[in-house]
């Protein structure tokens, strides 16, 4: 399981560059435990997801003795809300989480087990992919195995539009794919059930490292490419066996009704070792256009991000001004971000050095009020390569202008370093803070997750808040209340938060301590109603809005 490594010493955060420690999560642990990522609910909480070994096991048991699916949800101000594990009775490894529009979770990763303990198909191959879906409080709505008799694995999952769902990752299948490795792109409906699959690939290994919605119902995958084109098609073998694919039945889903399964081969040539392989497909998951950008050594996909006229791209470069690539190397890697627009056509691409191996983990795209472009906030670190500097493996800043010009820098300082630390994931929130997430441990072997929210005051500035925000708005079964922290600010830490209709009747009264707050609106008839928010010890601190319930 990939990880990213660096000392970044977030046990501790100096107080610079007006920054300030909000709270600090600490997960105790006796064993290697692998931390894959954080998401942001969409009431302002956090879920922490990873791999553990569970402690306590009974080794009589048919318990799993391997790595568990581990996921910890934490509440605005960091304290555990609750804590799940999903387990095989083999290695099973989580990937890539994310919130989902209701307020719950989608999980998926790679399993190497069969149809034991949580898991309720059995496994088709060497490894599947394995989907589940929880609702807010942790509890597993539906999952689903999807694999071959080969080997598959979980990369990147993303909602859409629809609410439905798509998963990327990767197929290593001898007679169905293109090259060594090849994207596997599953769409789900909003229930779990497969809609349609598309493998797509070129000569040598190509892996998935982002998928994100796009407005249009499709969405976007950034490619780590090492392949060449294929200017033929690959006839498909129809004649596997049960536990094989053909261009009707999706993975792992033999027996079930048919579904039809795409084939796409890579059509733009590589500039150097690896490149930026760009894929846009539509919302019946086929591919509208690709793109390939790089030089002539190696440059590696990280993440990517909707702008209000495209897409943003961002990683690392160890390329010379080649191939497509213009922008300059100073040292080492360098960050490489390109802006494409709706089409995919490059609008402008530029390149910055934080010395040595520069590594990029986070790009946000930051809006003004009237939900326009203004810039991007790229967050990362940097690895040493030969000779140690004072900023090496420390994470940092870099705030950019719209048209990629850099406005500020800054490293977030670490001390009390342990022997082995390891910043995984980076978010931006709403609010102008950050939350970094890691291991951290005394011995190698005995990783501890950290988690920190950072406050940082030209982030805040950078984020145009509204006092009083609702979403979704209309509404149908919730909506949720977001308040500007000012709006708590000399008050009791506390807002009341009602609900009225269009008489001026109370419908609903609420209590919170937390800037995001839902509201349940299920029982509500079709209407336009009124939400207040008020702080109780000061009778002139009060917002209003209206919302709509459909």
């Amino acid at each position: 399981m990939k990880r990213l490594s660096i000392g970044v010493g977030i046990l501790v955060l100096c107080h610079v560059h007006a920054q300030k420690v909000s709270w600090q999560k600490n997960i105790d642990s006796n064993t290697q435990d692998f931390l894959s990522g954080l998401a942001v609910t969409i009431d302002g909480q956090y879920l922490v997801s990873g791999s553990s070994i569970q402690k306590d096991q009974n080794p009589s048991s048919n318990q799993n003795n391997g790595y568990d699916y581990h996921i910890l949800k934490l509440d605005q101000q960091g304290q555990k809300v609750w804590e799940r594990y999903f387990s095989g009775n083999r290695h099973d490894y989580l990937s890539s989480t994310v919130s989902t529009q209701e307020g719950g979770f989608l999980l998926a990763g790679t399993s190497y087990s069969s149809s034991v303990l949580d898991k309720k198909d059995k496994g088709n191959g060497s490894s599947d992919i394995w989907v589940i879906k929880i609702d807010e409080n942790g509890e597993e709505e539906w999952q689903q195995t999807i694999g071959t008799r080969y080997s598959e694995e979980a990369r990147s999952v993303t909602q859409t539009t629809d609410q439905g769902y798509v998963i990327a990752g990767s197929t290593n299948h001898p007679k169905l794919g293109y090259g060594s490795k090849d994207v596997l792109v599953t769409k789900l409906d909003k229930t779990g059930k497969v809609i349609v699959q598309l493998i797509l690939g070129g000569k040598g290994l190509d892996e998935v490292e982002k998928v994100i919605p796009t407005k249009d119902g499709g969405v976007l995958m950034g490619i780590y490419s090492r392949s060449g084109a294929i200017n033929e098609e690959l006839k498909i073998n129809n004649e596997e066996g049960s536990a094989g694919i053909d261009a009707s039945t999706p993975l792992g889903m033999t027996g079930e009704e048919p579904i039809t399964t795409n084939y796409q081969p890579k059509t733009t040539e590589n500039n150097g070792e690896g490149d930026y392989w760009i894929v846009k497909l539509d919302k019946d998951n086929k591919v509208q256009w690709e793109k390939n950008y790089g030089g002539s050594e190696d440059d590696h996909i990280r993440t990517l991000a909707l702008t209000d006229s495209g897409y943003i791209i961002g990683g690392e470069s160890r390329s010379e001004t080649s191939g497509n690539k213009r922008a300059k190397l100073e040292e080492g890697t360098d960050l490489w971000v390109l802006a494409l627009d709706e089409d995919g056509n490059e609008q402008w691409q530029q390149s910055y050095n934080f010395k040595n191996r520069d590594v990029m983990m986070s790009l946000n795209t930051i809006k003004n009020s009237n939900s326009e472009t203004k810039g991007f906030l790229i967050g990362g670190f940097t690895q040493t390569e030969g000779k140690v500097q004072k900023n090496d493996e420390t994470f940092w800043m870099l705030y950019i202008d719209k048209d990629g010009k850099e406005v500020w820098r800054k490293y977030v300082e670490g001390k009390e370093k342990k022997n082995e630390e390891r910043l995984t994931s980076a978010l931006l929130n709403r609010d102008g803070s950050f939350v970094l997430a890691g291991t951290s441990a005394e011995e190698v072997g005995k990783e501890n997750w950290k988690v920190v929210k950072l406050m940082d005051g030209d982030i805040e500035d950078l984020m145009e808040n509204k006092d009083i925000r609702i979403y979704p708005n209309p509404v149908k079964e919730y909506c949720y209340v977001e308040l500007s922290s000012e709006f708590f600010v000399s008050g009791s830490g506390q807002a009341d938060i009602y609900v009225y209709d269009m008489t001026g009747k109370v419908i609903q009264k609420l209590q919170t301590k937390n800037k995001v707050t839902k509201v349940d609106t299920s029982k509500l008839p079709q209407g336009v109603y009124i939400i207040k928010a008020s702080i109780p010890t000061q009778q002139n601190k009060k917002l209003t809005t209206k919302i709509v319930k459909e």
